[in-house]
């Protein structure tokens, strides 16, 4: 089975004056953003990737970039519009501090799968889609390179959170109890039975053991031996 590894962009001046950028063009990483996708970058460039997959956004593309410019054969960037933004509507572009005051808001925070921004999706279709475009992704790449293939789709928080979710089997309600910080890594696989969640949230460690790693379809009873 393939690996993709989701990587949220690095930090936004959006982010930093503490706005909801959403799909607001013009959107770019700050200096700290830079600094975090260029340690990713690093992190990442001990796998060869057969693709890198990324939101049509400008800081997912940066961060996307930043990862490619590492890569010993860099593979051509792919822009994907299913692992898009979360369409926010009426809520994009305003702080979080006047969002929080929103009645919507507590639906966000406790019930996720019932939120649906004005003038924009909800959070359940934005689920769909984006899981969608990765499943689909990852069975292409798959089959033209072979189940030891690894992959990079580059998007956003709450995507990453919801594809993370779908893989764990929760349900939308709860994906709110994870995290995933700018420019974090984490790690999935779609077996014939189950997703397999190999990493969530990571901001550092070695990744070289994902060159060399053979992915099986069973689980390992008892929890298995681990990475040598």
């Amino acid at each position: 089975m393939a690996t993709v590894i989701l990587v949220r962009h690095g930090r936004t001046t959006a982010n930093a004056d503490g706005l909801l950028a959403g799909r607001s063009p013009g959107v770019h990483l700050d200096k700290i953003g830079r600094d975090q996708a260029a340690r990713t970058g690093e992190r990442l460039s001990v796998v060869r990737l057969v693709a890198v997959v990324s939101s049509p956004l400008q800081r997912c593309r940066q961060t996307a970039q930043m990862i490619l410019d590492r890569q010993a054969d860099s593979p051509a960037l792919m822009v994907e519009k299913g692992i898009n933004e979360c369409d926010y509507g009426q809520w994009q572009g305003r702080s979080l501090e006047d969002l929080a005051k929103e009645e919507l808001w507590s639906v966000v925070q406790r019930q996720p799968s019932a939120a649906q921004f004005p003038g924009g999706e909800s959070l359940a279709a934005m689920q769909a889609r984006a899981v969608a475009a990765v499943r689909r992704h990852d069975a292409a790449f798959e089959s033209q390179h072979g189940p030891g293939a690894v992959w990079a789709a580059v998007s956003h928080g709450d995507l990453i959170k919801a594809i993370l979710a779908d893989a764990l089997g929760m349900h939308l309600d709860l994906f709110q109890r994870l995290n995933v910080a700018p420019a974090s890594v984490s790690i999935v696989r779609y077996g014939p039975h189950r997703p397999e969640v190999i990493a969530t949230n990571t901001e550092a460690g070695d990744l070289s053991w994902l060159a060399n790693s053979t992915p099986t379809a069973d689980a390992p009873v008892g929890g298995g031996a681990g990475v040598a």
